[in-house]
C-alpha cells in the first residue's frame, strides 16, 4: 500500500500550457499496473488545449467552477461533477471560476508507451 500526500508529489506544466499542472501520484512505477492517476489544477481563466487521443478519462472535480466541451456540448463543471471523456472526442476544460479547478483524472498506462514523461 502506499499512501502519500498530494503537496509531496511534485507539480508540472502539462500540455505545455503555463497555468496547468498535474501531479501524478499513483504511477505504473508504484505498482498500478493499469491506470495513472494524476491531480489537475487549472490557473483562473486558463484552459487545456483542445485535444483529442485514443484513451479515455475518468474526471472527479474537487474544486473550483468552469467546463468541459466537447464537440457537441459543454457541461459545467463543480466539486462533486464526474466525466468520462471517451476516446477519440475532442475536449477541453476551461476554468471559469476566481479559484484554481482542481480534478482528479485516471488514465491508462499504454499512452504512455513510447512518451518520456518528467517523474
Amino acid at each position: 500500500m502506499i499512501v502519500r500526500d498530494i503537496q509531496d508529489v511534485p507539480a508540472v506544466v502539462e500540455h505545455g500550457v503555463e497555468g496547468v499542472t498535474a501531479r501524478w501520484p499513483i504511477r505504473e512505477e508504484d505498482g498500478a499496473p493499469h491506470f495513472a492517476m494524476r491531480v489537475f489544477d487549472v490557473a483562473q481563466g486558463v484552459s487545456t488545449p483542445l485535444h483529442e487521443h485514443w484513451w479515455e478519462h475518468e474526471v472527479y472535480v474537487l474544486a473550483g467552477q468552469g467546463y468541459v466541451e466537447g464537440p457537441e456540448a459543454r457541461h459545467e463543471l463543480r466539486p462533486g461533477t464526474v466525466v468520462f471523456v471517451p476516446g477519440g472526442e475532442q475536449h477541453h476544460f476551461v476554468n471559469a471560476g476566481a479559484e484554481p479547478l482542481r480534478f482528479i483524472c485516471l488514465i491508462p498506462h499504454r499512452w504512455l508507451e513510447g512518451v518520456k514523461r518528467e517523474a
